[in-house]
Protein backbone atom coordinates (compact mmCIF):
# COMPACT_ATOMS: atom_id res chain seq x y z
CA UNK A 1 0.00 0.00 0.00
CA UNK A 2 1.38 3.79 -1.00
CA UNK A 3 2.17 6.24 1.45
CA UNK A 4 -1.04 8.41 0.24
CA UNK A 5 -3.33 5.47 0.64
CA UNK A 6 -2.06 5.16 4.04
CA UNK A 7 -2.55 8.43 4.75
CA UNK A 8 -6.28 8.22 3.75
CA UNK A 9 -6.70 5.14 5.40
CA UNK A 10 -5.28 6.83 8.64
CA UNK A 11 -7.76 9.73 8.24
CA UNK A 12 -10.78 7.28 7.72
CA UNK A 13 -10.13 5.33 10.44
CA UNK A 14 -10.65 8.77 12.89
CA UNK A 15 -13.92 9.22 11.55
CA UNK A 16 -14.95 5.63 11.86
CA UNK A 17 -13.44 6.02 15.52
CA UNK A 18 -15.69 8.71 15.64
CA UNK A 19 -18.66 7.28 15.05
CA UNK A 20 -18.52 4.72 16.94
CA UNK A 21 -17.14 5.88 20.32
CA UNK A 22 -18.98 8.96 20.64
CA UNK A 23 -22.02 8.66 18.28
CA UNK A 24 -22.37 8.65 13.83
CA UNK A 25 -24.11 12.25 14.00
CA UNK A 26 -20.93 13.75 15.11
CA UNK A 27 -18.95 11.91 12.90
CA UNK A 28 -20.78 12.89 9.56
CA UNK A 29 -21.21 16.71 10.86
CA UNK A 30 -17.27 16.54 11.07
CA UNK A 31 -17.11 14.91 7.78
CA UNK A 32 -19.69 17.23 5.89
CA UNK A 33 -17.69 20.24 7.33
CA UNK A 34 -14.39 18.86 6.44
CA UNK A 35 -15.42 18.11 3.01
CA UNK A 36 -17.09 21.95 2.19
CA UNK A 37 -13.42 22.73 4.03
CA UNK A 38 -11.45 20.81 1.23
CA UNK A 39 -13.28 22.88 -1.63
CA UNK A 40 -12.05 26.00 -0.29
CA UNK A 41 -8.79 24.35 0.28
CA UNK A 42 -8.69 23.47 -2.92
CA UNK A 43 -9.63 26.69 -4.16
CA UNK A 44 -6.57 28.10 -1.98
CA UNK A 45 -4.14 25.71 -3.17
CA UNK A 46 -5.06 26.61 -7.07
CA UNK A 47 -4.07 29.83 -5.85
CA UNK A 48 -0.69 29.55 -3.56
CA UNK A 49 0.09 26.25 -4.96
CA UNK A 50 -0.41 26.73 -8.84
CA UNK A 51 0.53 30.19 -9.25
CA UNK A 52 1.71 31.32 -5.66
CA UNK A 53 -1.04 33.79 -4.87
CA UNK A 54 -1.13 34.48 -0.88
CA UNK A 55 -5.08 35.27 -0.82
CA UNK A 56 -6.08 35.52 2.89
CA UNK A 57 -9.49 36.81 1.80
CA UNK A 58 -10.54 33.75 1.00
CA UNK A 59 -13.87 34.00 4.05
CA UNK A 60 -15.21 37.34 1.95
CA UNK A 61 -15.65 34.61 -1.37
CA UNK A 62 -17.32 32.48 0.87
CA UNK A 63 -19.62 34.51 2.61
CA UNK A 64 -20.22 35.71 -1.17
CA UNK A 65 -21.18 32.24 -2.13
CA UNK A 66 -23.50 32.48 1.07
CA UNK A 67 -25.11 35.14 0.20
CA UNK A 68 -26.24 33.92 -3.33
CA UNK A 69 -28.52 30.90 -1.76
CA UNK A 70 -30.27 33.57 0.10
CA UNK A 71 -30.87 35.49 -2.69
CA UNK A 72 -31.80 32.71 -4.64
CA UNK A 73 -34.11 30.21 -2.40
CA UNK A 74 -35.79 32.52 -0.06
CA UNK A 75 -38.92 34.25 -1.70
CA UNK A 76 -39.14 37.53 -2.41
CA UNK A 77 -40.65 39.84 -0.33
CA UNK A 78 -43.50 41.74 -2.61
CA UNK A 79 -44.51 44.48 -0.31
CA UNK A 80 -40.78 45.58 0.35
CA UNK A 81 -40.08 45.70 -3.68
CA UNK A 82 -43.43 48.13 -3.84
CA UNK A 83 -42.14 50.07 -1.17
CA UNK A 84 -38.56 50.88 -2.28
CA UNK A 85 -37.26 47.89 -4.58
CA UNK A 86 -37.13 50.13 -7.62
CA UNK A 87 -35.19 52.87 -5.81
CA UNK A 88 -32.75 50.25 -5.17
CA UNK A 89 -32.21 48.77 -8.12
CA UNK A 90 -31.84 52.47 -9.63
CA UNK A 91 -29.32 53.78 -6.94
CA UNK A 92 -27.50 50.78 -7.45
CA UNK A 93 -27.12 51.49 -11.13
CA UNK A 94 -26.39 55.01 -10.44
CA UNK A 95 -23.07 53.67 -8.97
CA UNK A 96 -21.82 51.26 -11.41
CA UNK A 97 -22.28 53.90 -14.02
CA UNK A 98 -20.10 56.30 -12.19
CA UNK A 99 -17.78 53.58 -11.48
CA UNK A 100 -17.81 53.38 -15.24
CA UNK A 101 -17.46 56.60 -15.84
CA UNK A 102 -14.86 57.70 -13.88
CA UNK A 103 -13.05 54.11 -15.14
CA UNK A 104 -13.24 55.48 -18.82
CA UNK A 105 -12.63 59.48 -18.00
CA UNK A 106 -9.07 58.25 -16.40
CA UNK A 107 -8.51 56.34 -19.62
CA UNK A 108 -9.32 59.02 -22.05
CA UNK A 109 -7.90 61.54 -20.77
CA UNK A 110 -4.30 63.22 -20.50
CA UNK A 111 -2.58 62.71 -17.17
CA UNK A 112 -2.30 65.45 -15.41
CA UNK A 113 -4.56 67.96 -12.46
CA UNK A 114 -6.89 68.27 -15.18
CA UNK A 115 -8.04 64.54 -15.18
CA UNK A 116 -7.96 64.22 -11.25
CA UNK A 117 -9.83 66.94 -10.86
CA UNK A 118 -12.45 65.88 -13.67
CA UNK A 119 -12.35 62.17 -11.65
CA UNK A 120 -13.25 63.65 -8.73
CA UNK A 121 -15.92 65.39 -9.73
CA UNK A 122 -17.42 63.00 -11.10
CA UNK A 123 -17.20 60.30 -8.54
CA UNK A 124 -18.67 62.96 -6.10
CA UNK A 125 -21.31 64.18 -7.86
CA UNK A 126 -22.45 60.43 -8.90
CA UNK A 127 -22.22 59.33 -5.18
CA UNK A 128 -24.13 62.35 -4.10
CA UNK A 129 -26.75 61.20 -6.79
CA UNK A 130 -26.47 58.02 -5.21
CA UNK A 131 -27.36 58.29 -1.93
CA UNK A 132 -29.83 60.49 -2.51
CA UNK A 133 -31.88 57.70 -4.95
CA UNK A 134 -30.51 54.58 -2.79
CA UNK A 135 -31.13 55.97 1.09
CA UNK A 136 -34.88 56.43 1.28
CA UNK A 137 -35.38 53.49 -1.14
CA UNK A 138 -33.41 51.32 1.76
CA UNK A 139 -35.20 52.87 4.68
CA UNK A 140 -38.68 51.98 2.82
CA UNK A 141 -37.75 48.60 2.54
CA UNK A 142 -36.10 48.09 6.20
CA UNK A 143 -39.50 49.55 7.55
CA UNK A 144 -40.96 46.88 5.96
CA UNK A 145 -41.67 44.28 9.00
CA UNK A 146 -38.89 43.79 10.23
CA UNK A 147 -39.17 41.47 12.82
CA UNK A 148 -39.32 38.85 9.88
CA UNK A 149 -38.60 40.51 6.85
CA UNK A 150 -36.98 43.96 6.13
CA UNK A 151 -35.32 43.09 3.08
CA UNK A 152 -36.37 41.88 0.16
CA UNK A 153 -36.12 38.24 -0.10
CA UNK A 154 -34.44 36.10 -3.07
CA UNK A 155 -36.29 34.97 -6.04
CA UNK A 156 -38.00 31.78 -5.05
CA UNK A 157 -36.06 28.64 -6.69
CA UNK A 158 -34.59 26.09 -5.60
CA UNK A 159 -31.30 25.98 -3.79
CA UNK A 160 -29.21 23.85 -5.61
CA UNK A 161 -29.44 27.03 -8.34
CA UNK A 162 -27.37 29.02 -5.81
CA UNK A 163 -24.31 26.57 -5.72
CA UNK A 164 -22.77 27.34 -9.06
CA UNK A 165 -24.41 31.18 -8.51
CA UNK A 166 -22.09 31.22 -5.27
CA UNK A 167 -19.27 30.50 -7.96
CA UNK A 168 -19.89 33.22 -10.34
CA UNK A 169 -21.15 35.92 -7.74
CA UNK A 170 -17.44 35.07 -6.34
CA UNK A 171 -15.61 35.20 -9.53
CA UNK A 172 -17.36 38.23 -10.41
CA UNK A 173 -16.09 39.90 -7.43
CA UNK A 174 -12.60 38.16 -7.96
CA UNK A 175 -12.37 39.62 -11.09
CA UNK A 176 -13.05 43.36 -9.81
CA UNK A 177 -10.63 42.92 -6.62
CA UNK A 178 -7.94 41.39 -8.95
CA UNK A 179 -8.18 44.01 -11.39
CA UNK A 180 -6.93 46.40 -8.73
CA UNK A 181 -5.13 44.35 -6.02
CA UNK A 182 -2.89 41.77 -7.91
CA UNK A 183 -0.46 44.22 -9.12
CA UNK A 184 0.85 44.34 -5.43
CA UNK A 185 3.49 42.40 -4.03
CA UNK A 186 2.80 39.26 -2.40
CA UNK A 187 2.63 40.61 1.32
CA UNK A 188 0.77 43.50 0.58
CA UNK A 189 -2.03 41.66 -1.22
CA UNK A 190 -2.43 39.00 1.63
CA UNK A 191 -3.08 42.07 3.33
CA UNK A 192 -5.40 44.18 0.72
CA UNK A 193 -7.13 40.50 0.48
CA UNK A 194 -7.97 40.36 4.11
CA UNK A 195 -9.27 44.21 4.64
CA UNK A 196 -11.74 43.16 1.30
CA UNK A 197 -13.15 40.33 3.19
CA UNK A 198 -13.78 42.11 6.28
CA UNK A 199 -15.67 44.78 4.07
CA UNK A 200 -17.59 42.39 2.01
CA UNK A 201 -18.86 40.72 5.74
CA UNK A 202 -19.59 44.21 7.04
CA UNK A 203 -21.69 44.93 4.24
CA UNK A 204 -23.85 41.68 4.54
CA UNK A 205 -23.72 42.50 8.52
CA UNK A 206 -25.15 46.33 7.99
CA UNK A 207 -27.25 45.98 4.64
CA UNK A 208 -30.23 44.90 6.18
CA UNK A 209 -32.39 45.38 2.91
CA UNK A 210 -30.06 42.76 1.45
CA UNK A 211 -29.89 39.86 3.11
CA UNK A 212 -31.35 41.00 7.28
CA UNK A 213 -27.55 41.93 8.27
CA UNK A 214 -27.00 40.35 11.60
CA UNK A 215 -30.51 39.43 12.17
CA UNK A 216 -30.05 36.31 10.34
CA UNK A 217 -32.13 34.71 7.57
CA UNK A 218 -33.94 31.26 7.91
CA UNK A 219 -33.19 30.11 4.43
CA UNK A 220 -35.27 27.03 4.55
CA UNK A 221 -38.03 28.34 3.34
CA UNK A 222 -38.07 26.82 -0.30
CA UNK A 223 -38.03 23.10 -1.45
CA UNK A 224 -34.42 21.64 -0.40
CA UNK A 225 -32.35 19.53 -1.67
CA UNK A 226 -32.33 16.81 1.17
CA UNK A 227 -35.48 16.12 2.84
CA UNK A 228 -36.78 17.83 6.23
CA UNK A 229 -36.00 15.74 9.61
CA UNK A 230 -39.49 16.49 10.65
CA UNK A 231 -41.19 15.08 7.34
CA UNK A 232 -38.68 11.93 7.51
CA UNK A 233 -40.10 11.71 11.21
CA UNK A 234 -43.25 11.32 10.05
CA UNK A 235 -42.89 9.26 7.23
CA UNK A 236 -43.84 5.35 8.13
CA UNK A 237 -41.39 3.83 5.39
CA UNK A 238 -38.50 5.26 7.07
CA UNK A 239 -39.63 4.56 11.09
CA UNK A 240 -39.64 1.01 10.35
CA UNK A 241 -36.18 1.44 8.29
CA UNK A 242 -34.82 3.30 11.26
CA UNK A 243 -36.30 0.18 14.02
CA UNK A 244 -34.60 -1.91 11.48
CA UNK A 245 -31.39 -0.51 12.23
CA UNK A 246 -31.87 -0.01 15.32
CA UNK A 247 -32.02 4.09 15.33
CA UNK A 248 -34.47 5.93 16.79
CA UNK A 249 -36.61 8.19 14.76
CA UNK A 250 -34.98 11.40 15.44
CA UNK A 251 -30.89 10.35 15.39
CA UNK A 252 -32.02 8.50 12.20
CA UNK A 253 -33.36 11.14 10.60
CA UNK A 254 -30.78 13.36 11.31
CA UNK A 255 -28.26 10.51 10.01
CA UNK A 256 -29.76 9.94 7.03
CA UNK A 257 -29.98 14.40 5.95
CA UNK A 258 -26.38 13.87 6.74
CA UNK A 259 -25.73 11.07 4.27
CA UNK A 260 -27.72 12.59 1.91
CA UNK A 261 -25.35 15.86 2.18
CA UNK A 262 -22.45 14.80 2.29
CA UNK A 263 -22.93 12.12 -1.22
CA UNK A 264 -23.78 16.21 -2.91
CA UNK A 265 -20.86 17.37 -1.51
CA UNK A 266 -18.62 14.46 -2.63
CA UNK A 267 -19.92 14.76 -6.08
CA UNK A 268 -18.95 18.04 -6.34
CA UNK A 269 -15.65 17.74 -4.67
CA UNK A 270 -15.20 15.01 -6.93
CA UNK A 271 -15.70 16.93 -9.92
CA UNK A 272 -13.58 19.70 -8.81
CA UNK A 273 -10.66 17.19 -7.87
CA UNK A 274 -11.36 15.65 -11.41
CA UNK A 275 -11.07 19.13 -13.50
CA UNK A 276 -8.27 20.37 -11.04
CA UNK A 277 -5.99 17.17 -11.79
CA UNK A 278 -6.47 17.54 -15.48
CA UNK A 279 -5.75 21.75 -14.89
CA UNK A 280 -2.45 20.91 -13.24
CA UNK A 281 -0.98 17.93 -15.51
CA UNK A 282 -2.26 20.24 -18.51
CA UNK A 283 0.56 22.46 -20.60
CA UNK A 284 -1.56 24.97 -18.71
CA UNK A 285 -0.85 23.75 -15.46
CA UNK A 286 2.90 23.84 -16.13
CA UNK A 287 2.85 27.14 -17.42
CA UNK A 288 1.25 28.26 -13.81
CA UNK A 289 3.83 26.29 -11.93
CA UNK A 290 6.55 28.32 -14.05
CA UNK A 291 4.92 31.58 -13.53
CA UNK A 292 5.27 30.56 -9.90
CA UNK A 293 8.81 29.36 -9.39
CA UNK A 294 9.96 32.77 -11.61
CA UNK A 295 7.74 35.02 -12.59
CA UNK A 296 10.58 37.45 -15.04
CA UNK A 297 10.92 33.95 -16.90
CA UNK A 298 8.21 33.39 -17.87
CA UNK A 299 7.28 36.96 -19.08
CA UNK A 300 10.52 36.40 -21.28
CA UNK A 301 8.88 33.49 -22.96
CA UNK A 302 6.13 35.67 -23.65
CA UNK A 303 3.95 34.72 -21.19
CA UNK A 304 1.17 37.42 -20.16
CA UNK A 305 1.35 36.74 -15.78
CA UNK A 306 -0.94 39.40 -14.84
CA UNK A 307 -3.52 37.58 -16.78
CA UNK A 308 -2.54 34.69 -15.76
CA UNK A 309 -2.90 36.06 -12.25
CA UNK A 310 -5.85 36.85 -12.31
CA UNK A 311 -7.50 34.12 -14.40
CA UNK A 312 -6.16 31.81 -11.06
CA UNK A 313 -7.82 34.60 -8.49
CA UNK A 314 -11.53 34.12 -10.02
CA UNK A 315 -11.05 30.50 -10.19
CA UNK A 316 -9.78 29.79 -6.80
CA UNK A 317 -12.32 32.39 -5.38
CA UNK A 318 -15.31 30.66 -7.62
CA UNK A 319 -14.52 27.57 -5.71
CA UNK A 320 -14.72 29.67 -2.41
CA UNK A 321 -17.73 30.85 -3.12
CA UNK A 322 -19.43 26.93 -4.05
CA UNK A 323 -18.10 26.19 -0.37
CA UNK A 324 -19.98 29.18 1.42
CA UNK A 325 -22.88 28.22 -0.60
CA UNK A 326 -23.26 24.84 0.72
CA UNK A 327 -21.98 25.66 4.06
CA UNK A 328 -24.93 28.07 4.36
CA UNK A 329 -27.48 25.18 2.88
CA UNK A 330 -26.15 22.72 5.69
CA UNK A 331 -26.61 25.70 8.16
CA UNK A 332 -30.14 26.66 6.70
CA UNK A 333 -29.31 30.05 8.30
CA UNK A 334 -27.24 33.12 6.41
CA UNK A 335 -25.15 34.41 9.62
CA UNK A 336 -22.39 37.20 8.34
CA UNK A 337 -20.85 36.58 11.94
CA UNK A 338 -20.18 33.44 11.08
CA UNK A 339 -17.70 34.20 8.18
CA UNK A 340 -14.55 35.55 10.23
CA UNK A 341 -11.35 36.04 8.09
CA UNK A 342 -8.91 36.34 10.76
CA UNK A 343 -10.09 33.13 11.81
CA UNK A 344 -11.02 30.79 9.51
CA UNK A 345 -8.82 31.85 6.94
CA UNK A 346 -5.87 30.88 9.34
CA UNK A 347 -7.74 27.45 9.19
CA UNK A 348 -7.89 26.85 5.34
CA UNK A 349 -4.58 27.60 5.13
CA UNK A 350 -3.53 25.48 7.73
CA UNK A 351 -5.27 22.59 6.00
CA UNK A 352 -3.43 23.36 2.60
CA UNK A 353 -0.06 23.82 4.05
CA UNK A 354 -0.45 20.54 6.28
CA UNK A 355 -1.76 18.44 3.32
CA UNK A 356 0.65 19.77 0.86
CA UNK A 357 1.14 22.86 -1.31
CA UNK A 358 0.68 22.47 -4.86
CA UNK A 359 -0.83 19.32 -4.23
CA UNK A 360 -4.96 18.50 -4.75
CA UNK A 361 -4.81 15.52 -3.07
CA UNK A 362 -2.87 16.70 -0.47
CA UNK A 363 -5.14 19.71 0.27
CA UNK A 364 -8.42 16.93 0.17
CA UNK A 365 -6.28 15.01 2.78
CA UNK A 366 -5.24 18.39 5.17
CA UNK A 367 -8.71 19.49 5.30
CA UNK A 368 -10.36 15.78 6.28
CA UNK A 369 -7.65 15.89 9.01
CA UNK A 370 -7.51 19.24 10.19
CA UNK A 371 -11.14 19.36 9.76
CA UNK A 372 -12.00 16.89 12.22
CA UNK A 373 -8.86 18.26 14.75
CA UNK A 374 -10.61 21.27 14.77
CA UNK A 375 -13.81 19.96 16.08
CA UNK A 376 -13.32 16.76 17.86
CA UNK A 377 -10.67 18.94 19.97
CA UNK A 378 -13.52 20.81 20.93
CA UNK A 379 -16.04 18.22 22.12
CA UNK A 380 -12.96 16.21 23.98
CA UNK A 381 -11.31 19.06 25.10
CA UNK A 382 -13.57 19.54 28.39
CA UNK A 383 -13.46 15.81 29.04
CA UNK A 384 -9.71 15.30 28.86
CA UNK A 385 -9.32 18.65 31.24
CA UNK A 386 -11.70 16.94 33.69
CA UNK A 387 -9.75 13.69 33.79
CA UNK A 388 -6.14 15.97 34.11
CA UNK A 389 -7.79 18.14 36.69
CA UNK A 390 -9.31 15.51 38.84
CA UNK A 391 -7.10 15.69 41.49
CA UNK A 392 -7.22 19.25 41.73
CA UNK A 393 -9.33 20.89 44.60
CA UNK A 394 -12.52 22.54 43.18
CA UNK A 395 -11.89 26.27 43.00
CA UNK A 396 -12.34 28.86 40.57
CA UNK A 397 -9.01 27.51 39.11
CA UNK A 398 -10.06 24.35 38.31
CA UNK A 399 -13.41 25.54 37.15
CA UNK A 400 -11.85 28.19 34.44
CA UNK A 401 -9.79 25.22 33.03
CA UNK A 402 -12.42 22.89 32.27
CA UNK A 403 -14.70 25.86 30.96
CA UNK A 404 -11.45 27.05 28.38
CA UNK A 405 -10.56 23.61 27.47
CA UNK A 406 -12.88 23.83 24.21
CA UNK A 407 -9.79 26.70 22.98
CA UNK A 408 -7.29 23.57 23.47
CA UNK A 409 -8.03 23.48 19.62
CA UNK A 410 -6.17 26.58 18.84
CA UNK A 411 -3.19 25.01 20.81
CA UNK A 412 -3.73 21.79 18.86
CA UNK A 413 -3.59 23.50 15.51
CA UNK A 414 -0.19 24.97 16.19
CA UNK A 415 1.28 21.79 17.47
CA UNK A 416 0.58 19.90 14.60
CA UNK A 417 1.67 23.18 12.07
CA UNK A 418 4.48 22.84 13.56
CA UNK A 419 5.41 19.07 13.84
CA UNK A 420 4.61 18.58 10.13
CA UNK A 421 6.53 21.78 8.75
CA UNK A 422 9.77 20.52 11.19
CA UNK A 423 9.52 16.47 9.79
CA UNK A 424 7.46 17.09 6.27
CA UNK A 425 7.95 20.56 5.26
CA UNK A 426 6.18 20.48 1.94
CA UNK A 427 3.36 18.59 3.47
CA UNK A 428 1.79 15.05 4.49
CA UNK A 429 1.31 14.97 0.41
CA UNK A 430 4.32 17.23 -1.43
CA UNK A 431 3.99 17.88 -4.97
CA UNK A 432 5.73 16.22 -7.23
Amino acid sequence: MSKNAKLFLGVAVLYLATGLLISWNQALFILNFALVSAIMALGVNIQWGYAGLFNTGIMGFAALGGLSVALVATPPVREAWAAGGTGILAGLGIGLATLAAGITLWKRMVPGRNRALALTLVLLAGFVIFRMVFDPAVTAVEAVNPSVSGNLGGLGLPVLLAWPLGGLLAALAAWGIGKTALGLRSDYLAIATLGIAEIIVAVMKNEDWLARGVKMMNVQQRPWPVPFEVDLQANPTFLNLANSLGFDPVTGSSILVKLTYMAMILAVLAGIIWLSERALNSPWGRMMRAIRDNEDAARAMGKDVTRRHLQVFILGSALAGVAGAILTSMDGILNPGTYQPLRFTFLIWVMVIIGGSGNNWGAVLGSLLIGWLWLIVETLGPTVMSGITAGMADGPLKAHLVDSAQHMRLLTMGVILLLVLRFSPRGLIPEK
